[in-house]
């Protein structure tokens, strides 16, 4: 039987539309690959207060569990386990995400997110973050 881990990731976006992208670091399974922000949903816990708790101890920033909008999920098998990833869009948050566990940080556009080497369960993340943008952009076209 194949174990499932539950993990939730945010796709943090600021204000001039870039998205923070994490390297995973050295010691760590996937390490130089560059992922969505997030982890392990603990017992007991929901997906949504352990996005918030992960936010905070691996980037230092206070997000909100109502400023999390659900985007879309992963559903990965990688051998020994399979992969469950609720993701959500982050537009606000208090204070300046700093990589705390030793993990670097990028703020890119979809284009370069695109370029960088992904685990296999983040990249196809990308169609539904192109989409959500692409929609953003027609929002304040229309706006205008």
């Amino acid at each position: 039987m194949t174990r499932l881990v539950l993990v939730a990731a945010a796709m943090l976006i600021d204000g001039a539309g870039r998205v923070l992208a994490a390297q995973r670091p050295e010691g760590k399974s996937l390490a130089g690959l560059w992922e969505f922000p997030g982890g392990k949903v603990e017992p007991g816990e929901t997906p949504e207060a352990a996005l918030v708790r992960e936010l905070d101890e691996e980037l230092g920033i206070a997000v909100s569990a109502g400023d999390c909008e659900p985007l879309a999920f992963a559903s990965h098998g990688y051998g020994d386990f399979h992969l469950l990833m609720p993701c959500w869009i982050v537009r606000r948050w208090q204070g300046e995400p700093v990589g705390r566990q030793g993990q670097a940080l990028r703020w890119v556009t979809l284009a370069e997110l695109a370029a960088l080497p992904m685990p296999p369960a983040d990249a196809p993340l990308l169609v539904a973050l192109r989409q959500y943008l692409a929609g953003k952009a027609a929002e304040h076209v229309a706006a205008r």
